[in-house]
C-alpha cells in the first residue's frame, strides 16, 4: 500500500462509498467528503495528496480554485457522461485527469497520475 492520503468526494452517496472501498485497498487514507461544503476541510485536515471530485454537481471553477489553494493537490475528476469538452475544461483548471467514477477507472487513474506502477 502506499502512504498516499485519498479524499473522495462525489454526490452520489453509493458511488462515493464503492470509490472509497476501493481505494482504501491501495492506499492507508481514504477520506470520504459527504458534503461539498466539507471537501476544502477535508483536504486540509488529512493533508491530502489527491482529491477524487465529482464532476457533475461541483460548480465549474471549483477545479482551478482547489488547485490554486492546493498546488501540490492531485485532482482527478469523475463524469459520468465525460466527453472532450469536459476533459479538455478540468484539465485546463488544473485536474490531473478525468475518468468515469467506477472503482477501476479512478484507482488506475490516481496511480497512473502518482507515478505509481498498476498491477495487471
Amino acid at each position: 500500500m502506499e502512504a498516499l492520503k485519498v479524499v473522495v468526494y462525489h454526490n452520489d452517496p453509493r458511488t462515493a462509498q464503492a470509490l472509497a472501498v476501493s481505494l482504501s485497498q491501495h492506499f492507508n487514507t481514504v477520506q470520504h467528503a459527504r458534503k461539498y461544503d466539507e471537501v476544502r476541510a477535508a483536504v486540509q485536515q488529512q493533508q491530502a495528496d489527491v482529491l477524487v471530485m465529482d464532476l457533475e454537481t461541483s460548480r465549474s471553477d471549483e477545479v482551478r480554485r482547489l488547485h490554486r489553494e492546493f498546488p501540490s493537490l492531485c485532482i482527478v475528476g469523475t463524469h459520468r457522461l465525460a466527453d472532450e469538452k469536459i476533459w479538455t475544461e478540468a484539465l485546463d483548471q488544473g485536474a490531473a485527469d478525468v475518468c468515469e467514477p467506477r472503482d477501476v477507472e479512478v484507482v488506475r487513474s490516481v496511480m497512473r497520475e502518482r507515478g505509481l506502477r498498476v498491477a495487471a
